[in-house]
């Protein structure tokens, strides 16, 4: 005696839900990356719903499906960049000696992270300026790494050194330094700076 044909259906129905769900999938990264390389290029703040559609190969109802407002998609496209190259971790630079290693490792590692990451960097960190949810979206993701990292770099360190310590770990700073010196360069001379004005 055959099965009922509902406990029949029941593989292949799965397996049509399976591929559904796979395709939604590669759709949503589909429109995240697309978004992370108009981000990275004209900045979050300038990028707009049909740029994205277009660049993902999408109609803008299937974005909306994915993304029914800015934020969603700016959480999702800060996640994945940040997953892919991650900031660095400022836990680790604590069991550094304190002082001129830690300042330098430090700075090393973030100016590294920004020569990986100019482009997209550069623009988010430029429309956080007036943009609100680009804003959100730094303090959100990036301004508590930066903190942390101010905080156990400028361990010990006098009022003055911290607030140029503050300077060292801005994007500016490094982009400023980056056509004359390397991110090992920048740092050692960053991290220099600031020992002798806690000297």
């Amino acid at each position: 005696m055959s099965n009922p044909p509902e406990q029949n259906d029941r593989p292949k129905r799965s397996y049509r839900l399976g591929r559904r769900a796979k395709s939604r999938d590669l759709t949503r990264q589909r429109i995240v990356d697309a978004a992370i390389e108009l981000h990275s290029s004209v900045g979050p703040a300038r990028t707009t719903v049909a740029q994205i559609a277009e660049r993902a190969g999408v109609q803008r109802h299937t974005y909306y499906a994915h993304f029914p407002d800015e934020w969603d998609l700016l959480l999702a496209c800060s996640g994945t960049a940040l997953g892919r190259d991650p900031l660095p971790d400022p836990a680790r630079l604590g069991a550094l000696p304190k002082g001129p290693t830690r300042l330098r490792e430090g700075l090393s590692q973030f100016y590294d992270w920004f020569a990986r990451n100019e482009g997209q960097a550069g623009c988010v960190l430029r429309d956080a300026e007036y943009h609100d949810p680009t804003r959100h979206i730094v303090a959100l993701r990036m301004a508590p790494v930066f903190a942390a990292a101010a905080s156990v770099m400028g361990e010990d360190l006098g009022r003055r050194a911290t607030a140029l310590l503050g300077v060292a770990l801005d994007f500016s700073c490094w982009r400023a330094l980056a056509g004359s010196c390397s991110p090992d360069e920048a740092a050692a001379l960053m991290a220099d700076a600031i020992m002798l004005i806690d000297g």
